[in-house]
């Protein structure tokens, strides 16, 4: 991914967050919402391996080995961040305490269906928090590029991956658009500027309902 999608990603994901959201980031892509909160908007960040006020990234040479993230990033902690054990880190998130998760995913279908864990016949890293975060948190966004290396929609009418959970995901965000998950399907909110309606249509296996209103 070019940093130029990375950063417009990150960018129009931070815009859905809102002050005082406690909210989760999976690991890559959707750590770059941190970047572009705006200034003023309170929002705490929650890692699912025990911290609540995770900070921004340390400076080169500022690294501490004891401040990691659930990937495994360096990161910093805010003042009032707190430290706990995983129990209590699952806890909060199945108490459905966190507002807001943004993960990756590798498929996502028009029924709100997410496939984010495996891919059969490869090696497996683990489930991770996935499946506790999606049904535990508020609203999940799916932070994402709109097609796979190959070119291959990611968007699709039915997910054919093992899914990590059904009829979960509310947001879709990818450089192309931003897609929500109604009851009635998927509803093409806005295209980014310098694509056309014509071209997220083709990169896009799921149908789009296209609202006269549409940015």
């Amino acid at each position: 991914m070019t940093n130029d999608k990375r950063t417009h990603i990150g960018k129009r994901v931070a815009q859905e967050l809102l002050d005082g959201d406690y909210v989760n980031l999976g690991i890559g892509l959707p750590t770059e919402a941190a970047n572009h909160i705006p200034e003023g908007r309170k929002v705490v960040f929650q890692s699912e391996n025990g911290i609540m006020g995770v900070g921004p990234a340390p400076a080169e040479g500022q690294e501490d080995k004891d401040m990691i993230n659930a990937g495994g990033g360096y990161i910093t902690a805010v003042p009032g961040a707190s430290f706990f054990d995983s129990a209590t880190s699952f806890a909060i998130i199945r108490g459905k305490h966190i507002d807001v998760t943004v993960l990756g995913a590798l498929q996502v279908d028009q029924e709100g269906n997410l496939a984010n864990w495996m891919i059969p016949g490869k090696l497996i890293p683990g489930m991770g928090g996935a499946m506790d975060l999606v049904t535990g948190a508020k609203k999940v966004i799916v932070a994402m590029e709109h097609c796979d290396k190959h070119g291959n929609p990611k968007i699709l009418k039915k997910c054919n991956l093992p899914l990590t959970a059904p009829h979960c995901v509310n947001l879709i965000i990818t450089e192309m658009a931003v897609i929500e998950v109604t009851p009635q399907g998927l509803l093409l909110k806005e295209i980014t500027e310098g694509y056309t309606l014509e071209e997220v249509l083709k990169a896009t296996e799921a149908e789009l309902i296209v609202p006269d209103s549409l940015k």
